[in-house]
């Protein structure tokens, strides 16, 4: 599947230079370019063309081959990245963008039109979905009805098939750009008039989250600074994609504290078979770049969080906690711990998942505020 998508991405790319150069291209300037038999050319532009990316500008005739024209000369894709975590029967949605505009043009109409979703919620140019699995319908058009929507998605394979309906720029987007994202295994669609429907197809990863805490001392190091490392270091591992990183404040009265008492987690989607090895690497690292003898990470998988585990997060911003009561809670959530003191905070810090920024830093802010419903 990698493949072919792979080389639609080449052939729409010599495609759209040679419409930017001389305004149009035909079979034999693409079979040239890429050594391919014209056959196999010919039939990846009809194909392109039912998909609307390929427009006829002169037919065959005779020995006069066929022209043809990109249907875009545009940037070849505003979609960075897009990919899915699945936990039990939900599906987390991760769609990257260039454009901080464009995100949050599809968080508001996503949010808008419901459907097989959740919850919507964006961080700067990342747009975060939590869905339901099945098919919810959405009638999308003009204002005030949502121009885009996600009626369906399922999990089967290995696999993660998002079914989105649009129209206007959000169907460009669609037929267009994210088949060329990052983490999209294959995209089909089919058009109603001037509605289109899609299937985006990306792998069914599992979500990780790792905290860290007491990493630093009063005179050197910072927990943010190395989960900042740490992610960098895990991102380029092959079967990852990273998520991101988020700062918590836990008890600001607590004694042993080295600064504000802040704690740092960081969120990845990993190839389900990866896991264990994902944990291996980021104990090593955390081991070998934590400045406190006292470090500690927690790493728990899954982006769903029971109401005790939340709980366990609220106790570490109100009250001071021993490291019994941490293994205790993580024994009952599935969280490994590994290190020193430090595993108190870091098990909050995951506890802590899925909460808005002001929430995280403010730790007189009530924890069970959690995602904006749709």
């Amino acid at each position: 599947m990698s493949r072919v998508l792979e080389r639609r991405k080449l052939y729409l790319r010599l495609m759209r230079q040679a419409t930017l150069e001389r305004g149009y291209f035909t079979v034999a300037d693409i079979a040239e370019a890429t050594e391919t038999p014209r056959s196999t050319v010919q039939d990846w532009v009809n194909r392109l063309i039912e998909e609307g990316c390929v427009l006829v500008t002169e037919e065959q005739r005779g020995r006069h081959a066929a022209r043809y024209a990109a249907s875009s000369v545009m940037p070849e894709s505003a979609c960075r990245r897009i990919f899915t975590t699945v936990d039990g029967g939900e599906v987390e949605i991760y769609h990257e963008c260039m454009s901080g505009g464009c995100a949050a043009f599809c968080e508001f109409h996503h949010a808008r039109a419901g459907g097989a979703l959740q919850s919507v919620r964006r961080d700067g140019t990342l747009l975060r979905e939590r869905a339901s699995l099945g098919r919810r319908e959405v009638a999308v058009g003009l204002d005030p009805a949502p121009a885009v929507g996600i009626v369906g998605v399922f999990h089967e394979d290995g696999y993660v098939r998002q079914q989105i309906r649009s129209i206007g720029g959000p169907a460009y987007s669609l037929t267009d750009m994210m088949s060329l994202a990052e983490g999209v295994c294959g995209v089909t669609v089919r058009r109603e008039g001037p509605v289109v429907e899609g299937e985006v197809v990306t792998r069914a990863l599992a979500y990780v989250a790792v905290g860290i805490d007491d990493t630093d001392t009063g005179t050197e190091g910072a927990t943010f600074a190395l989960a900042l490392a740490l992610l960098q270091h895990l991102a380029k591992l092959d079967g990852v994609m990273p998520i991101g990183h988020r700062v918590a404040m836990l008890n600001p009265r607590l004694e042993a504290r080295t600064a504000g008492n802040s704690c740092s987690c960081i969120e990845l989607a990993v190839d389900p078979d990866l896991v264990p090895r994902i944990e291996e690497a980021a104990v090593r690292f955390v081991a070998g770049e934590a400045a406190s003898p006292e470090w500690g990470i927690a790493v728990r998988q899954g982006f769903r969080v029971p109401g005790a585990l939340r709980a366990y997060g609220r106790s570490a911003r109100e009250a001071v906690i021993g490291r019994e009561e941490a293994e205790r809670a993580a024994e009952r959530f599935g969280a490994h711990l590994h290190g020193g003191r430090g595993v108190i905070g870091a098990l909050a810090a995951v506890s802590l998942i899925g909460l808005p920024h002001d929430v995280l830093l403010d730790p007189g802010r009530d924890v069970c505020t959690g995602w904006e419903r749709v």
